[in-house]
């Protein structure tokens, strides 16, 4: 088991025992999120900081093109600018060299700022190095 976490709301210091996941859906109610688009995406965070981010996100097609649930894998956190697409494309290049396929590099832009990577595994399915 990897010992990934759900992390806190932003600005939240939940206890111990407590339940990020009741903790997010407080949280989203108070920010004005519908109750029906409160569970479309989730997040796994290492907690040491060391591993990637896992984002999973739920899209409405079904899979023709796209996968019905979409992986972010944050492959440089902490990392901006260039350094950050720099350790992105070694992440790449070392996927590449398992078995996935590079399918785009988008540049950073606004209004995030951040680049990624399209990839998709051997069977096809598409996620992204974030």
């Amino acid at each position: 088991m990897l010992g990934y976490v759900h992390p806190s709301p932003p600005g939240v210091d939940l206890p111990a025992d407590a339940d990020p996941l009741a903790a997010w859906d407080d949280f989203l109610a108070e920010i004005g999120v519908p109750e029906d688009q409160r569970n479309t995406r989730s997040a796994l965070e290492d907690p040491t900081g060391h591993g990637p981010r896992l984002f999973f996100q739920q899209v409405p097609e079904d899979k023709v093109a796209k996968n019905r649930v979409h992986l972010d894998i944050r492959a440089a956190p902490g990392l901006r600018g260039e350094e950050r697409m720099a350790a992105l494309e070694a992440e790449c290049d070392r996927l590449v060299a398992l078995g996935a396929t590079r399918v785009r590099r988008y540049e950073p832009a606004p209004p995030m700022g951040t680049g990624f990577i399209v990839m998709t595994d051997p069977e096809g399915n598409e996620f992204c190095l974030d």
